[in-house]
């Protein structure tokens, strides 16, 4: 390979892999993927731009910019995004698909453990600690995201309107994401500005000479496009209109395609619609398993967003039909999955060919911001939501008028709840833990005081 020419395609010492070369290092970014999006983004970039120099750090964050505008997992779309650079749609597939992987196996060995096991004290003193460990964490995401996101007055305002929204009003969680991109669309905000020259490339292996599909028309982006909504939608089709299948698959199914559409802000943003949703109106877990889902998301490799995978698996477990309990749970997560993940193929595949389209677009700054603002919000639903039933028993819903509000019993307070999920605070905010050594630090204590007859 030559030297890098004024586009910055390549350098001397570099030599692009094959794609069987690749999928080694694949396996490795999957494999370490654990922390959230924030921890995921890092081990891509330690490993892709500073260690094999894949890509360019104004790419990785070009393409990292791309991701946030998109619905779903925006570390997994970033792996598929930097893999579609490399190879194509097979190299998408295969760095997005192992992304997901680990925590697929992972995540539906735990679910198995889960019901099999749940009410052994053990295991039951496991998910008591798990629940607290993950009320701080889900508090420290929406630290880190109002810090960042809430840059203004009317940033401010957009998220309190988002919490009120859902909290007290109900609004559907879709809706309040539509809303709030519409409301950011209509202000505008000026972009980040970027380097557009491509001298910031030279030595690294992907450059702009190297990218003909990142130039691709709008009518190839339309034909992939078309392509993969019917992948993704067929199996939902053939689901519905199948006689002798057991309805809980359709049901999740639809629901959790709708989700994918609009699941901006990652799996924090869209929890607490999807918590209320499946245990209120579905019927499919309880809260506190919710709780408990999250907690054994946050515990594999691979996007948080899998724990919808373990409210599936319930879903089908709960309500197999003719099929025995475990199979018909198996199915229903790996349905979950794919209803999940496929679209994210979808707008990588279909978009990605116009991305240098969107590169100073104020309105779509604006929007990205607005919605950005209202996650926040939704965060702050999500920890009111899970606090109130990690720390208490009971949970009335009190009705205001026409407006709903969630209140507490007082007299069901748990207070090994309490102090085990002050700990789990002192331990992210003061002692600065990390995700994994306050998950088991928790766990291990919810099994003490589980064993002890006090939890």
């Amino acid at each position: 390979m030559g030297a890098p020419d004024r586009d910055g395609a390549a350098s001397d010492s570099l030599s692009a892999p094959s794609l069987a070369e690749a999928v080694p290092v694949w396996a490795r970014v999957a494999a370490l993927s654990f922390g959230g999006p924030a921890g995921q983004i890092a081990v891509m970039h330690r490993i892709l731009v500073e260690e094999r120099r894949w890509v360019s750090e104004r790419r990785f964050l070009h393409g990292l910019g791309f991701c946030t505008l998109l619905p779903g997992p925006e570390a997994q779309q970033l792996a598929t995004y930097i893999g579609w650079l490399m190879h194509g749609p097979a190299g998408g597939l295969v760095a997005g698909g192992l992304f997901v992987l680990p925590g697929l196996l992972a995540l539906m060995a735990l679910s198995w453990l889960y019901v099999l096991y749940g009410h052994v004290d053990v295991v039951a003193g496991l998910f008591f600690g798990l629940k607290a460990a993950v009320l701080a964490i889900v508090l420290q995401a929406l630290w880190r995201l109002g810090s960042r996101a809430l840059r203004d007055r009317t940033d401010r305002l957009v998220a309190l309107a988002a919490f009120a929204a859902l909290f007290v009003l109900a609004v559907p969680f879709p809706l309040v994401v539509i809303a709030a991109g519409l409301l950011g669309f209509a202000r505008r905000r000026r972009p980040e500005a970027r380097a557009e020259n491509g001298a910031d490339e030279a030595g690294f292996l992907i450059g702009a000479a190297m990218l003909p599909r990142e130039r691709a028309g709008a009518a190839a982006s339309l034909r992939v496009g078309a392509l993969w909504l019917a992948i993704w939608l067929l199996p939902v089709a053939v689901l519905l209109l199948l006689p002798g299948v057991p309805p809980v698959f359709g049901q999740v199914a639809v629901f959790f395609s709708k989700m994918a559409l609009v699941t901006f802000g990652g799996a924090y943003a869209a929890l607490a619609y999807v918590a209320q949703q499946a245990v209120e109106h579905y019927g499919w877990l309880k809260p506190g398993e919710m709780l408990d889902g999250l907690g054994l998301a946050e515990t594999t490799p691979g996007p948080l967003i899998m724990v919808l995978q373990f409210v599936g698996f319930l879903a089908g477990f709960r309500a197999p039909g003719a099929l025995p309990p475990l199979l018909a749970g198996t199915l229903a997560g790996l349905l979950t999955t794919w209803v999940t993940f496929v679209p994210c193929f979808l707008w990588i595949f279909a978009g990605a060919p116009l991305i240098g389209r969107l590169r100073g677009s104020r309105r779509l700054a604006g929007a990205l911001s607005a919605i950005t603002a209202a996650v926040a919000g939704v965060i702050l639903n999500l920890a009111v939501w899970f606090g109130l039933r990690t720390l208490f028993r009971e949970v009335e819903t009190v009705p205001l008028g026409p407006l709903r509000l969630d209140w507490p019993v007082p007299a069901s307070l748990d207070p090994a709840a309490l102090l085990l999920t002050l700990a789990a605070i002192l331990a992210v905010f003061r002692l600065h833990l990390g995700t994994l050594p306050t998950l088991a630090l928790c766990a291990g204590v919810g099994v003490v005081l589980r064993l002890a007859g006090l939890a």
